[in-house]
């Protein structure tokens, strides 16, 4: 593998570790800034907000720029905004600080998707994405303990400067990344942006959305889940190290039988989270499954995304970013409405009529993805 893909994984671990790591802050922010808890919880929308707008919003804007321009500019902005969050001691600056930063993590991760899949071999594609996603992964199991653990020793403010300090050797690293621009003649965007009218993409961006949705739901509502059961920061560590090793076995999977990857595993996820609805004291063991197979699925799909959207190729990282949040920024607003697993037995469900759908339309054609072998 590419040692660019590497330091790709390593920023997007530094940025992940930043939207996880609020939760554990809003606490000591709030005290820390004269505000009440539930303000300081808009520093958290503020970020959903900017990542849900901010992936085809900045790839169209940097889409005739080189890519480790792009990607080293994106760096640069999230970096700046975590040393003025750390420095400011005003909130409403902060809240613009997370927006800014949001913005930046969405365009750096959909330049950086593309990136990581040219960078090698098509038959490679999804070992490459099954690195640079170990990134969020690891994010999700650092990012809500470390926080507060850096929070409670050093202050709130400590956690700003640390994820910027993690940004420094993946800087060094991107700026390896040979300098090629997205695409050698691009293509206007409204072209580009037609494809989403391909039903198979439309439909693959929705199953995206309705996966990550479904792991995001109970991802947030883990702590509740957790009561009485175990400790929850066990269940976040075993959830954690079943997502890393979801997408870490998806990788080569994806590759050779990612059709089956989809199919297969969505079906047991949608068990998975049947079994937990029923038996919610299989907490700690399903956790380690279910973010294994939600992360298969979901880093398994985004390599789908890239391949059906090769005719949108400054674009295509855009689109799998912005289901991927949309899908994160809805899963715990419907988790919250009524039950967070019954709520992911629904959504997989209906993701599962959907890929059946993608299936049947790409049949003719017979391609490779959610449709192949």
């Amino acid at each position: 593998m590419p040692i660019p893909v590497y330091f790709l994984a390593l920023a997007v671990f530094a940025m992940g570790t930043s939207e996880f790591m609020l939760a554990g802050l809003v606490p000591d922010i709030a005290g820390a800034l004269g505000v009440s808890p539930a303000q300081a919880g808009f520093l958290t929308s503020a970020f959903a907000v900017g990542l849900v707008a901010g992936a085809p919003l900045m790839a169209a804007v940097a889409r005739s720029w080189r890519r480790r321009t792009a990607l080293l500019g994106f760096l640069a902005v999230f970096v700046a905004t975590h040393v003025v969050g750390g420095l400011t001691g005003s909130f409403a600056v902060l809240l613009v600080t997370r927006a800014v930063a949001a913005v930046a993590y969405a365009g750096f991760l959909a330049v950086a998707l593309t990136a990581a899949a040219g960078l090698v071999p098509p038959d490679r594609t999804g070992r490459a994405l099954a690195v640079l996603l170990g990134g969020t992964t690891l994010a999700c199991v650092a990012g809500i303990p470390g926080g507060a653990l850096l929070s409670a020793a050093f202050g709130w403010r400590a956690a700003f400067w640390a994820v910027a300090l993690l940004c420094v050797p993946a800087v060094a690293g991107v700026a390896r990344i040979p300098g090629t621009s997205a695409t050698a003649k691009p293509s206007g965007l409204r072209k580009e942006l037609a494809e989403l009218r391909r039903p198979t993409l439309a439909g693959t961006l929705l199953l995206g959305a309705l996966v990550n949705a479904a792991t995001f739901g109970v991802f947030t509502a883990l702590a509740q889940l957790s009561a009485g059961i175990a400790p929850v920061p066990l269940v976040l560590a075993i959830f954690g190290a079943g997502c890393f090793a979801g997408v870490t076995a998806a990788g080569r999977l994806a590759d050779r039988w990612p059709g089956r990857v989809v199919t297969i595993g969505g079906f047991l996820l949608l068990a998975g989270w049947v079994v937990l609805a029923l038996v919610p004291a299989a907490l700690p063991v399903l956790a380690f499954t279910q973010g294994a197979l939600s992360f298969a699925v979901g880093s398994t799909v985004i390599a789908r995304i890239l391949r059906l959207a090769a005719g949108a190729p400054t674009m295509a990282g855009s689109y799998a970013t912005a289901a991927l949040n949309v899908g994160a920024a809805a899963g715990p607003v419907l988790g919250a409405v009524a039950a967070p697993v019954r709520t992911a037995v629904v959504l997989i469900a209906i993701a599962q009529v959907v890929a059946l759908m993608c299936r049947i339309a790409s049949a003719p054609s017979r391609t490779s993805g959610v449709s192949g072998k």
